[in-house]
């Protein structure tokens, strides 16, 4: 079977060796796709091909051009996931698997950070509570920054702000008061820690800027909960802890478990997804859903469970048997330098 994995985290390879390495000694082609040449992911496919700056309609075409003519089976995508679920029928159409949530609505909401929050507050709103949700405002201007800045801190919030639709930390960042000294200035290197006055230069240099989510700041330990699942039932949650710098460890935390289970029994959504929570004052508050493989789910896989190739099984309709992951496994990296193959990838 041919699987395409188009435009993902570099860690994907590590997805690539365990679908490989699966039980059943099941065969699976790999092709990867990147605008980035010299993606490292790249280098772990059978076939590689450099992809086209598009993106919208155009780049869903591109991707039902590109299944069609490489005769794929499976497709895993990362980017445009919002837009491939609602363009679903087109790729079954010509008898394409894709691994995304058919319930395009619910995709669409969870990208969106602030809609998302919105959805679990009125779930909680309706005597359905799942998620407690940190203080937040959504602002696009200037004005509405400070208002929103000074609110939370009227409420005895530490504050910081990310955007409202983005991935990982990217556009994080935590309001100080004081400006940098000279010392941190030329001795430490760049901080995600932002004075308040610098942000407000930034952001006002614009009459409007995209929505950004200014939200109390969460000092506790922050957990990413890596779960796989069919739409009638939840197979596995496996919580992962952020330690201190590269350090993770898979714990078997209740709450966090239940959390998870109460979260599928209300969307069903199926296959593979990612629910990351921070701790505040003892309380897990939730910092967004990610509907597909997460970019440390490697880590979780150390728990012995092979999550990627079991979500291509539920995938195709395949039953899968009892799980039982392994907690307690404390786990970091180390760079490795990769000498990349010449002319690897093809031109689009």
């Amino acid at each position: 079977m041919k699987i395409w994995f188009n435009r993902w985290f570099t860690t994907v390879s590590h997805y690539i060796d365990m679908i490989r390495a699966n039980p059943d000694k099941r065969k699976f082609i790999i092709y990867g796709t990147s605008p980035n040449p010299d993606a490292l992911y790249l280098q772990y496919c059978d076939h590689a091909y450099e992809e086209p700056e598009i993106s919208g309609d155009e780049y869903i075409e591109y991707c039902l051009d590109f299944c069609q003519t490489h005769g794929i089976d499976i497709f895993i995508p990362r980017k445009e996931n919002v837009q491939i679920s609602k363009r679903l029928s087109d790729f079954e159409a010509i008898g394409v698997k894709v691994l995304v949530c058919p319930d395009a609505k619910l995709v669409e909401t969870l990208d969106n950070k602030a809609a998302a929050y919105q959805l679990f507050l009125k779930k909680q709103d309706e005597g359905v509570p799942i998620f407690s949700i940190p203080d937040h405002y959504v602002v696009n201007n200037i004005a509405d920054f400070k208002k929103a800045y000074q609110l939370l801190k009227e409420k005895g919030h530490e504050v910081c702000f990310k955007p409202v639709i983005g991935e990982g930390a990217n556009g994080f960042r935590v309001v100080k008061e004081e400006i940098d000294s000279v010392d941190q200035l030329l001795r430490h290197g760049t901080s995600f820690r932002l004075p308040f006055s610098y942000a407000c230069d930034i952001l006002g240099q614009q009459e409007t800027f995209p929505d950004l989510m200014v939200l109390e700041y969460l000092e506790g330990r922050e957990y990413s909960i890596d779960c796989l699942a069919s739409q009638e039932k939840m197979y596995v949650a496996i919580p992962r802890m952020k330690g201190d710098g590269r350090v993770r460890e898979l714990v078997n935390h209740r709450e966090l478990i239940e959390i998870a289970h109460k979260f599928h029994q209300k969307f069903k959504l199926p296959y593979i997804f990612n629910i990351q929570l921070k701790y505040n004052n003892g309380v897990p508050k939730l910092l967004e859903i990610n509907p597909r493989m997460s970019g440390g789910m490697h880590i979780s896989c150390l728990s012995g469970i092979n999550l990627p190739y079991l979500a291509i099984k539920l995938l195709l309709g395949e039953k899968i048997g009892g799980i039982t992951p392994r907690y307690g496994i404390r786990a970091s990296h180390i760079e490795k330098e990769m000498i990349l193959k010449d002319g690897w990838c093809q031109a689009p």
